[in-house]
């Protein structure tokens, strides 16, 4: 799949670069003849704050865009998720959170499975759904911060 190539292909231009990575979406999309709101789209779903990115856009110039993989200390790194976290999160980005912290190596797949069962839809059906995403930030963040003052 085209998406998937392209995120490849990004994660292993930063992989090359340390991390930090400029790229103009006209001149990438030319490259890999598709258009730019595939580019945009990919970095935009894949390249998100809850799997460890930071994302800078520039105007003009061509459309810059700036890709940065978040090199944090393991308790920055868990400071970084409970603040973005914020007030409500649905089963997807809990997901994604968590399957960062595993794959970053700040979570044990133990972990992992409990505070999935914790968060999860299943977890949560005797909640009245559209208080879900509320009632799922509030547990999380009460995980996160379990996590920072376990080891």
């Amino acid at each position: 799949m085209l998406t998937d190539y392209i995120a490849q292909m990004i994660e292993e231009m930063l992989n090359q670069s340390g991390g930090t990575l400029e790229l103009q979406r006209n001149e990438m999309a030319n490259r890999l003849g598709c258009v730019p709101s595939q580019i945009s789209y990919v970095i935009s779903s894949r390249f998100t704050p809850e799997r460890g990115y930071v994302i800078e856009s520039r105007r003009g110039g061509g459309g810059c865009i700036r890709i940065v993989r978040k090199q944090l200390g393991r308790e920055e790194y868990l400071m970084h998720f409970f603040c973005a976290i914020g007030d409500s999160i649905d089963e997807a980005e809990a997901v994604a959170y968590l399957k960062n912290l595993l794959g970053n190596g700040f979570i044990s797949e133990r972990e992992f499975k409990i505070a999935y069962a914790s968060v999860s839809n299943a977890s949560l059906s005797a909640i009245a759904p559209n208080l879900r995403a509320m009632v799922r930030a509030d547990l999380f963040k009460q995980i996160i911060l379990s996590l920072m003052s376990d080891r």
